[in-house]
């Protein structure tokens, strides 16, 4: 396991939004598994505990304009995006991170307006140099797509990475397991929120 040390350590939420993981989502099937699998609990339980041991929290969050400028179009995914009935839409009420997930004062919030990961192309790099963070706590969604993309690109970026295995979800579900087992597991250390939540809860 790399080293969780506060001062070098972050914690990133991917995509747990009202549009995606919320009761209203655009993807109602994700979102089900979410809730239903207890991932969304556990994410929203390894954020308070990152936040009370002193790690820093980020939340990424995938977002587009309402006339679509600068949106990928590039994929039958993307496509697929904008005829969906509940869209992503800058400032609206599904782009706000979902609950139970708590977003405190301290909190930083990465929006993109495109593609497929939210290191590409975005502020999240930058910052966590800034921090001085080396190592990425990585939870969220999707198992099939986001997660792979954000991990992958953490990798390359030269941070060390941490997935909780039961803290990301996917669909169908059994498609998770096989990306850690096959994909993930080959480049960052997999956890569990439990462990996770006993090294950042302080003993009673």
């Amino acid at each position: 396991m790399p080293d969780l040390d506060p001062a070098t350590a972050a914690l990133l939420t991917v995509e747990c939004q009202n549009g995606v993981v919320g009761e209203e989502s655009a993807l109602p099937e994700l979102a089900k598994e979410a809730r239903d699998s207890g991932m969304l609990a556990r994410v929203a339980a390894l954020v308070d505990a990152a936040r009370g041991a002193g790690v820093q929290v980020l939340h990424a969050v995938a977002e587009r304009r309402p006339d679509g400028l600068g949106a990928n179009s590039n994929a039958r995914l993307f496509r697929a995006a904008g005829r969906l009935p509940v869209r992503q839409l800058t400032g609206s009420r599904a782009v706000e991170v979902a609950a139970p997930i708590v977003v405190a004062e301290r909190d930083m919030v990465v929006r993109r307006l495109h593609g497929l990961s939210p290191m590409a192309g975005t502020d999240l790099d930058a910052l966590l140099r800034n921090l001085g963070i080396r190592t990425l706590v990585v939870t969220g969604v999707s198992s099939n797509i986001a997660i792979p993309n954000t991990v992958f690109d953490a990798v390359n970026l030269g941070y060390q990475v941490v997935v909780p295995a039961d803290a990301i979800a996917g669909v169908p579900a059994s498609c998770t397991a096989e990306v850690i087992r096959n994909s993930l597991a080959l480049v960052a250390a997999i956890t569990t929120a439990e462990d996770l939540l006993k090294q950042w809860t302080p003993a009673a």
